[in-house]
């Protein structure tokens, strides 16, 4: 017998686990029989496509077995099985992505966590929650040797060879003492209905009854093993939609949505889509785990395979099951065949169709789903191009105008009749976007600015170019179109000499010194050549990696009608140019959220013209 320690994320889930943490503690069971179908498929797969194991013996089935004299419950599947490597990897470690950060959000507090660990999916360690002792009896298929693992939930589990007739998996729980309920026949049949009753391999439960005095033992299927997906709509009620969805998730919630899709003609395939409440947790990580099974003919093929559905799609959990591919397809050919293409380009107008629609008819409902997923799908804009419009419509944006998000087609529906452009900002804050000098000639004429305040935008926005023909323009953008260019060229040469020497004394920190109509109250105010990229944008690639070069230099526009200018012209005060040039840029900095250079020279300038000034 060979001794090991668990993983420390391991200890700290069963830690969790044993103190019974999560609430909904009968999803032990559902965890169990999900990981046994695994089995099943992994191993029903291999007899169709590989010639080792082409002539096994292989009945495909779970069992349940009840016994009440030594207070177990033991679930067994004929699965693909494990050897000591595998029952080290799969019993040992959690090898999900992004497991450390997860346990690391854990706060102590149990409702908060409950949710976290149901997100996550707890699988097999779940079984702590009603188990003191966990043993695993295992032989893997093709393999002569058996292991069984023991643990008490400690810091540390067993392995130790063992005698097993037949391939597959044998779990025995040694219930705790507050666990008795799951060794009533009634509880586990109600768990089966309710969990895993479309399991596509038949579960059956062994029991004692009591017939005439005499206890006999009694066996019986308790699932339709029916692949739920395979029915028609009319055949699957709500509950079974949901609580199937919580089956192949592992999540505690019910979905936000689900879309079921059966296509025939000369393509046939089904898939059954649904959207989460709430994001997974390695959402944003590169090494997310796909939530898509794929099936050929109801054989279970993958579901590791990335390429079923886009990146910005990757929150959809669900099925995809075609009749037109071979058994032993390979990865390779997967992501390059033309029948799965088809069903892809398919399943992501179904979704983005079936998403268009909630926000039309329930836009409050589609609000839940957006605040969890918005910036998942504007990552799309970079790369769909076949149903970009689609994508469009579902994108939402704060505005001036508005306390709720509002998408295009609103914005587009208020603009003025000659506003020819959708406008639009991009920083960190919504609040101070609002507050940005760059809008002041936008709010004086009462057009609306949608304020892009999410990381992606800065990224994401440049890339629409247009919605409906109407094009997207940033406010500050250098290239804006002056509302008075009489005035402008008068305001030009009026100041030629201030423009001089403030192009002179900032030479080494902007491109150029204009004067502008696009202010009212503000001296002075940052903007950008059009092929430049912006403040807000620099960040973004320099977080990414991708800002080698130094930073972009921007514009510094100045309000001509500001009494700072004309005060310096009445009193032909250039020698202080230099200061106030300094000044207003450092100023208009801040406005936009950029840190100042040199902030001890700032506020020596600063005191310097409140020493004057008094």
């Amino acid at each position: 017998m060979s001794k090991y320690e668990f993983q420390t994320e391991v200890s700290q889930l069963l830690n969790l686990m044993i103190h019974s943490l999560y609430s909904n503690k009968e999803i032990f069971l559902r965890e169990l029989i999900s990981n046994a179908s695994d089995a099943l498929d992994k191993l029903n797969y291999l007899t169709l496509t590989d010639d080792k194991f082409k002539n096994l013996s292989y009945e495909p089935r779970i069992d349940i077995k009840i016994d009440k004299e030594n207070n177990q419950l033991i679930v067994s599947d004929s699965g693909i099985g494990m050897n000591e490597e595998d029952l080290q990897k799969n019993l040992g470690t959690i090898a999900k992505s992004g497991t450390k950060s997860f346990i690391e959000n854990l706060s102590g507090d149990a409702k908060k966590d409950s949710s976290l660990i149901g997100q996550f999916g707890v699988g097999f360690y779940a079984a702590f929650m009603v188990a003191d002792k966990i043993e695993v009896l295992s032989k893997k298929a093709g393999e002569e040797n058996a292991y069984t693992w023991i643990s008490k939930g400690g810091n540390d589990y067993e392995i130790k060879a063992s005698e097993k007739e037949t391939h597959g998996t044998q779990i025995t729980l040694h219930l705790r003492e507050d666990a008795s309920e799951f060794l009533e026949t009634y509880r586990i049949k109600s768990i089966v209905e309710k969990y895993s009753n479309h399991i596509p391999f038949p579960i059956f439960l062994e029991s004692e009854e009591e017939k005439d005095g005499k206890k006999e033992k009694v066996t019986e299927q308790i699932n339709k093993a029916s692949a739920l997906w395979r029915l028609s709509k009319s055949q699957i009620s709500d509950e079974e939609y949901k609580d199937f969805y919580k089956t192949i998730s592992h999540d505690s919630e019910d979905p936000l949505l689900y879309i079921h899709t059966k296509a025939e003609g000369t393509l046939e395939y089904t898939t059954l889509f649904y959207i989460p409440k709430t994001a997974p947790f390695d959402l944003f990580r590169v090494d997310y785990q796909s939530g898509i099974k794929l099936y050929v003919k109801r054989v279970f093929i993958s579901d590791d395979d990335k390429e079923l559905l886009p990146t910005y799609l990757r929150f959809v959990r669900g099925i995809v099951d075609v009749e037109d591919l071979p058994l032993n397809v390979s990865r390779e050919i997967l992501q390059q065949n033309v029948i799965l293409s088809k069903v892809k380009k398919a399943s992501v107008k179904k979704i983005l169709t079936e998403l268009k629609k909630l926000k039309e008819k329930d836009f409050d409902k589609y609000l839940e789903f957006y605040n969890q997923f918005g910036k998942v799908l504007k990552e799309g804009i970079m790369s769909e191009f076949e149903h970009k419009d689609l994508l469009l419509d579902l994108l939402l944006f704060k505005s001036t105008k508005s306390d709720k998000l509002v998408d295009f087609k609103t914005y587009v529906e208020g603009m003025k009749e000659d506003q020819k452009e959708i406008f639009y900002i991009t920083g960190e804050d919504a609040n101070m976007l609002k507050n940005s000098p760059l809008l002041e000639s936008f709010l004086d004429k009462d057009i609306e600015v949608l304020l892009m305040d999410d990381e992606v935008d800065t990224i994401v926005v440049p890339n629409i170019h247009q919605y409906k023909e109407k094009p997207l323009k940033a406010v500050n953008s250098a290239d804006i179109q002056e509302s008075d260019e009489e005035k402008l060229k008068a305001d030009e040469e009026k100041f030629a000499e201030v423009l001089v020497k403030m192009k002179e004394s900032l030479k080494d920190e902007v491109k150029d010194v204009k004067v502008t109509s696009r202010l009212k109250s503000s001296p002075a105010v940052l903007v950008y050549d059009k092929d430049d990229p912006d403040f807000a944008m620099q960040q973004m690639l320099k977080q990414m990696g991708q800002m080698e070069l130094p930073p972009v230099k921007p514009i510094l526009e100045i309000n001509p009608d500001h009494k700072i200018f004309n005060t310096i012209l009445d009193k032909k005060a250039f020698q202080k140019i230099d200061d106030v040039a300094h000044t207003l840029l450092d100023l208009a900095k801040l406005s936009e959220g950029m840190k100042i250079e040199d902030p001890n020279a700032f506020s020596k300038r600063i005191y310097d013209m409140m020493d004057q000034t008094l």
